[in-house]
């Protein structure tokens, strides 16, 4: 196809290009390549905007990415309403603003002309509850002569199994009145697939059948976001964040299914989801007595029709259809009302208190129906799909900060939430809950270029209200029942963290962590033949993860820079069903992503590399045990240049290595502890993937 020898040949003469390092004086950046090693003060490490100058960025977010050894991370992902800080982004000092307005979506929309610098900084040194190990701090321009500015994106997509040309995301920021004013459109769109063979073997693997698959997914999430902010001359701070988000999924598997002596059979798997879904908050932030107060309210709703469809039809002409549909309606939201106080002593001690109320509710109804020998979908009576699950919940913190000596210091917080859970319907019922939570954190720095930190918290995990409710999966031709009984997972966490500054050389920060469970939410039975997500008494999990930069400036190769992502994990529960100790059901086992980029000095080229590879446990059933897999790492290789009639295009050629998705589901009679009664095992190849980046600012 025409696009993609004009991507391949754009690749391949950067790649020529870059081999023999042809200077381009026409080409080249007005500004000299620029060194990515910080400078210290007061203990925080600082980067000036111009220092990411060579990567030509558009959005801070272009410039975060760059920082040597530094990972975003979005906090953790069953976090309780607002919580307290757990992203490790802070912008001028304070919070992101707003839930699910994560660090990648806000710096996405900030200007890199409005960046003056970015700062890494202990989080345990901080006023702010809940940070501890490195924190970066965007420090932005405040000038209310600033006009209007922003920032596009377009990233359209070339694969077999679809062309994908509406990725992509433009933002505009101005001042509005006294304050900053951010709209913004995204769209998050895909055009997925694989396709390749599965055998079906029997119980001493004699071959069964043979199935050929072409797996297709589109999926489009175009949001409309809005917000507001205002710094007032005595010091107060205001915020309000406003979104608006459609989601169309559509996923298709089509099969051809042959088996020796019997007729030929056609499946056909459908889901479409048509999802609409609100935001709105705002904060407001005040000095009070000898301290600040911060009022923070959320209101979130969405609203999500689901339709699945499995079907069969047999090649002789005789043997009548058969197929299951089932359809799910869901309403979700969540209002939070939130207030923080704190306050300093004469001493240097933080101080502060925190107060937060919670409502949520999931509101499901849920028909399944099955065809009957004339071709009619007849419904099929389910005792717990169609109920509605609600959470009241309080929590209370205090918070204690205090230098312990001029090299360590110590952050606490304690305290407790109550929650009341309710489920209507013929299963429903109600239940309430005091839990504790609170941790204990301490930072050290013992010399300039070394930061130590160690945490040690209690905390409550967040459920998942779909396992309350009865679900049925009509392609595997299982169910889930669900399980009004379920309470709220709790965990001991401790996590040490240890980041060494390599000077000119970069970065390095390694990860000891580990978490002991108590309620862990697994697969348990309900009856004999049913089973439904539950709670575990105990589980465990421990591991090491690395992130680090190497500059190669010391030894000349000016502009390369090497990126290293690393995470190793082991976990244990004790598995209900045969009482062995085994993983955690489709827990991380490893991951790692290693990305090269030269930016070659006096020229507006760039061009790299990387690799990346997850691997999972198995998920476990009662009655099967799934195990997905990739055939090899995913890899990739992208040309840039940073000034094309004033864009930055990239030109990227994925998965050089031809990695596959692997699953094998070995199915049981009855339970896992009996016999097999069979084991599918496919391999599905998806190509090529060929992307464009096209971004621009003005």
């Amino acid at each position: 196809m025409n696009y993609r020898i004009l991507v391949l040949n754009g690749i391949a003469i950067g790649a020529m290009i870059t081999s023999h390092l042809i200077p381009m004086a026409a080409q080249a950046q007005t500004a000299a390549l620029s060194s990515l090693q910080p400078r210290t003060k007061g203990g925080r490490q600082i980067y000036d905007a111009g220092q990411f100058s060579r990567f030509n960025p558009r959005t801070a977010l272009d410039m975060v990415l760059q920082v040597p050894g530094f990972t975003i991370d979005t906090g953790d992902g069953d976090e309780r309403g607002l919580g307290q800080a757990d992203e490790n982004v802070l912008i001028n000092g304070t919070r992101i603003s707003g839930k699910n307005n994560d660090a990648f979506t806000f710096l996405g929309r900030i200007s890199a002309s409005n960046v003056i610098r970015i700062e890494i900084v202990e989080g345990a040194t901080l006023s702010i509850s809940g940070l501890s190990g490195q924190v970066l701090n965007l420090v932005t321009n405040v000038d209310e002569t600033i006009g209007l500015s922003g920032n596009f994106k377009w990233e359209p997509q070339w694969r077999r199994s679809g062309n994908n040309w509406f990725a992509g995301e433009a933002s505009i920021n101005s001042k509005l009145g006294k304050g900053d004013f951010t709209l913004s459109l995204e769209n998050d769109a895909a055009r997925n697939g694989v396709e390749g063979p599965e055998q079906v073997t029997g119980r001493f693997g004699n071959l069964l059948f043979e199935r050929d698959e072409v797996a297709r997914y589109r999926q489009d999430r175009p949001k409309l976001s809005g917000s507001y902010s205002r710094t007032t001359e005595d010091g107060s701070l205001f915020n309000a964040n406003a979104a608006y988000q459609v989601f169309r999924r559509r996923e298709t598997v089509v099969t051809d299914l042959t088996q020796v002596g019997q007729p030929d059979i056609f499946e056909l798997y459908s889901s479409r989801e048509n999802e609409w879904n609100t935001e709105f908050s705002a904060d407001y932030e005040f000095g009070l007595v000898n301290g600040r107060l911060k009022l923070i309210g959320l209101q979130r709703f969405e609203h999500s029709p689901v339709s699945d469809f499995f079907g069969q039809t047999f090649s002789d002409g005789i043997t009548p259809p058969n197929g299951s549909r089932f359809d799910p309606v869901t309403d979700e939201g969540e209002s939070i009302l939130r207030a923080e106080y704190g306050w300093k002593t004469a001493a240097g001690t933080d101080w502060g208190i925190s107060v937060e109320g919670a409502y949520n509710f999931l509101d499901n109804e849920g028909a399944l129906a099955v065809l009957d020998a004339q071709g009619i979908f007849q419904p099929v009576a389910l005792t717990n799909a169609n109920s509605k699950v609600t959470e009241y919940r309080g929590e209370f913190i205090g918070y204690y900060g205090r230098p312990l000596t001029e090299k360590l210091t110590l952050q606490a917080t304690l305290g407790g939430e109550y929650s009341k859970i309710s489920q209507s319907g013929a299963v429903g019922q109600s239940r309430s809950f005091i839990r504790p939570k609170g941790s204990a954190s301490l930072a050290w720095k013992p010399k300039p270029s070394l930061d130590i930190s160690l945490k040690v918290e209690r905390s409550v995990g967040q459920l998942n209200f779909f396992d309350f409710v009865e679900s049925v999966d009509v392609a595997q031709n299982i169910g889930n029942a669900g399980n009004p009984g379920l309470v709220p997972p709790q965990s001991w966490r401790a996590k040490l963290e240890t980041t060494q500054k390599l000077g000119p050389w970069g970065s390095l920060t390694v990860n000891i962590y580990g978490e002991k469970f108590s309620d862990i939410v697994d697969s348990i039975p309900i009856t004999a033949t049913t089973e439904a997500r539950g709670n575990l008494d105990s589980a465990t999990s421990y591991g090491v993860s690395l992130v680090s930069s190497i500059l190669f400036d010391p030894i000349s190769w000016n502009g390369a820079k090497l990126d290293f992502e690393g995470d190793v994990r082991k976990s244990a529960l004790r598995d209900p069903l045969t009482g062995i100790f085994r993983r955690i059901s489709d827990d991380k086992i490893f991951t790692y992503e290693v990305t090269l980029r030269h930016d070659i000095p006096g020229s507006n080229w760039a061009w790299g590399a990387g690799v990346e590879d997850i691997r999972f446990s198995d998920f476990l059933r009662l009655d099967q045990i799934n195990r997905f897999r990739s055939g090899g790492p995913h890899s990739w290789l992208f040309v840039e240049h940073k000034n094309v009639m004033g864009l930055t295009v990239q030109a990227n050629l994925g998965n050089l290595f031809g990695r596959s998705e692997n699953f094998t589901r070995t199915v049981y009679a009855n339970r896992r502890d009996g016999p097999i009664a069979f084991v599918e095992d496919r391999s599905r190849e998806f190509g090529l993937v060929y992307r464009l980046t096209v971004s621009g600012s003005f």
